[in-house]
């Protein structure tokens, strides 16, 4: 029998960022995340994998997977 192991990225909001940390909202859980892969201001929408911002998403982008992610 073939395993199958899937990895899921979360979207989340950048509310504060130090250096390559930052503080990224996740619908009201907030987390500290490394960002050295991507070039990000606060406010902007990323995607979080292991702890790290992977993806510079848009607003409409971070909703559809979420959206996506509750149905």
């Amino acid at each position: 029998m073939r395993s199958t192991t899937i990895c899921l990225a979360i979207p989340g909001k950048i509310v504060a960022i130090n250096g390559q940390q930052a503080v990224v909202d996740f619908d009201g859980v907030r987390k500290e995340i490394n960002v050295s892969l991507v070039s990000v201001k606060v406010g902007e929408y990323v995607i979080v994998h292991a702890g790290f911002a992977i993806e510079k998403l848009n607003q409409k982008e971070a909703f559809e997977i979420i959206d996506a992610y509750e149905s």
